[in-house]
């Protein structure tokens, strides 16, 4: 009897010590395996070479540069971060702020890059920009004051109702002279 239990425990012992280990290495090797925040391609190298010279010398060109790759590579987030924390200084020209608002949209807060785009449109106001950003500009904050007057915030999250205020904002009406 006392022969039968000492090797019932030890095949108990030996059993739970296989089940341990197997368990140990199944949450060692994971489920996935890790995938990368930002994938290396060319786009991205060209991300790194720039973050690397907005942190060793910060410019208004380059904060610019960094955040439009960062929307090319579709991180929206990363663009709208980077600009808040920019100095005041950087992040005060109107091509910036024309930037900081595309990617807002991007990030669907349609409400806060219109008052972000009509911001643009009162510094072009006040001295003189590019006639293409003052164009940008004011086209879109038409389209995102439809959004807005419809209650969209993000344009993504309703696609169809986005779709309609587009339209709606960028519908052009041409007054033909009567013919004779």
């Amino acid at each position: 009897m006392v022969r039968a239990m000492t090797s019932s425990g030890f095949l108990r012992v030996l059993s739970l010590s296989v089940f341990v280990s197997v368990g140990v290495l199944w949450l060692a090797s994971g489920t996935q395996k890790e995938r990368p925040v930002v994938v290396l391609t060319p786009q991205t190298e060209r991300v790194r070479s720039l973050e690397t010279e907005m942190a060793l010398a910060p410019s208004e060109v380059t904060l610019r540069t960094l955040a439009q790759a960062y929307l090319d590579i579709r991180v929206p987030g990363l663009a709208v971060s980077l600009i808040e924390d920019a100095p005041e200084s950087l992040r005060s020209e109107p091509l910036t702020l024309h930037l900081y608002a595309r990617a807002l949209v991007d990030q669907g807060h349609n409400g806060k890059a219109l008052v972000i785009e009509r911001g643009v449109l009162d510094l072009c106001a006040a001295r003189p920009c590019d006639a293409w950003l003052v164009a940008s500009a004011t086209r879109r904050a038409s389209i995102l004051e439809e959004l807005v007057a419809q209650g969209i915030d993000d344009a993504r999250a309703f696609p169809e109702a986005s779709r309609r205020a587009y339209r709606s904002a960028t519908r052009q009406v041409t007054l033909a002279a009567p013919s004779e």
